[in-house]
């Protein structure tokens, strides 16, 4: 009678580890492809400012149920996706509106606030990346054209400056083909919320007064992650 139950039970447990493995080998793993960029834009008493990074780098794994070509028929709702993203505080550099560097002196400021200085007693930067971590994505509307983008309703975690707050956003991905993806998305956020006190540098005519909200937009391009290849014995 044990042996009989012994022999049932390790019957289940193989079916179970047949039917389970195919769903993992099923999720697609792309990575950060160049091209990509991520903005914020600001205002202040003096002019509206913005500054950018050309770098966003990260992974997104997604299921069988995940548009990765033009075209492609989904069901509106939940799809298998995780992600996670970062950008380097100090690859963002402020610009002019026609892209133009702008001021190395705002630069620093940037940095001082973002916690992305070195710390003179560990000689460590506390806070080198800005960085968001997908929790759920949720198809809200299908392209109405082959070439069109896919809208999802997105949530996720944003650390900055060491402080972790839970976002919810609009998010686009406009397959281009061959596995490919660009993902676009604009959300709005304070800077107090991440416990950042808005700038307020003095000048000779007075003092800059930084706005609290700031918008953040970003474009993250992804493609098939390439594994390197086994080395021969």
């Amino acid at each position: 009678m044990k042996n009989r139950t012994l022999i049932a039970g390790t019957i289940a447990l193989s079916l179970l580890a047949t039917v389970s493995l195919p769903a993992a080998d099923q999720m697609t793993t792309l990575a950060a492809r160049s091209g990509g960029k991520m903005r914020i834009e600001g205002t202040s008493n003096i002019h509206d400012w913005q500054v950018e990074s050309s770098i966003i780098g990260g992974l997104m794994e997604v299921g069988p149920n995940f548009p990765m070509e033009p075209g492609q028929t989904v069901t509106p709702g939940k799809v298998e996706a995780k992600a996670e993203v970062f950008v380097q505080v100090r690859s963002l550099k402020s610009i002019e509106k026609d892209g133009k560097p702008y001021s190395d002196a705002m630069d620093g400021i940037m940095y001082e606030k973002l916690r992305a200085t070195e710390d003179p007693a560990t000689k460590k930067i506390p806070c080198p990346r800005i960085e968001y971590r997908l929790s759920e994505l949720v198809l809200k509307e299908a392209p109405k054209t082959k070439d069109g983008a896919y809208v999802f309703d997105s949530k996720g975690e944003l650390a900055i400056a060491g402080v972790t707050n839970k976002i919810t956003m609009v998010v686009n991905v406009l397959p281009l083909g061959e596995k490919k993806l660009k993902v676009t998305g604009t959300t709005t956020l304070k800077m107090t919320d991440f416990k950042i006190e808005p700038p307020s540098p003095k000048i000779a005519l007075g003092l800059i007064k930084t706005g609290d909200p700031v918008k953040l937009i970003f474009e993250w391009m992804l493609g098939p992650k390439k594994f390197p290849a086994a080395t021969a014995k």
